[in-house]
């Protein structure tokens, strides 16, 4: 049955698996959908947009939007924080808007009891080997963050079992038709 709320997607997955890469496919692909773009404050990568990949923020202006309450969730991942703001999450819910909301799985979980009707995607590596591959290929991580990485990545898969879809991302053409073939099937539903 259709209705004018929008619909919010959680799309997780360990770091280094290739979540930006699949989403840029699929938003690509897939021109009415919204992706929302988090805060962090973590330092801008060479590749990255700032108000595009996210919001980079000093740590005290992070500080001050979650005391003001514009944060919805926020979550510290290795040395840096990510929060997910508020307002415009709101907005285009009552659009009636698809929102993707790329996130870390504490923030998923948090997001989940605010907004119960999310649903979830998942994105695995094809092994914990060709992850750790992803992540040496990168360059922008020393090798204890790396370490780190791989670390919390273990711990966050465990969590997939929390997701409503699993998507293995062993091709980025594969993954992001899968992630399009969900989408396509969560608006004929809603």
């Amino acid at each position: 049955m259709a209705n004018n709320k929008g619909i919010l997607i959680i799309f997780s997955g360990p770091s280094g698996v290739g979540k930006d890469t699949v989403l840029e496919v699929v938003l690509e692909k897939n021109k009415e959908l919204i992706k929302s773009v988090s805060l962090t404050t973590r330092d801008i990568r060479d590749n990255e947009t700032d108000g595009k990949d996210y919001y980079f923020v000093s740590k005290s202006r992070f500080d001050e939007m979650v005391d003001n309450n514009e944060v919805l969730e926020f979550a510290q991942y290795g040395e840096s924080f990510y929060g997910t703001p508020k307002a415009p999450i709101d907005k285009w819910l009552d659009e009636g808007k698809t929102i993707i909301l790329k996130i870390e799985v504490q923030g998923a979980k948090k997001i989940k009891k605010l907004y119960p009707d999310a649903v979830g995607i998942f994105i695995m590596p094809p092994s914990m080997e060709e992850l750790e591959r992803r992540l040496r290929l990168r360059g922008s991580e020393d090798e204890a963050d790396i370490q780190r990485r791989l670390d919390i990545a273990k711990t966050e898969m465990e969590s997939r079992v929390d997701y409503d879809f699993l998507v293995v991302n062993d091709s980025v053409e594969t993954a992001s038709n899968n992630v399009l073939e969900i989408v396509k099937s969560l608006n004929s539903t809603y």
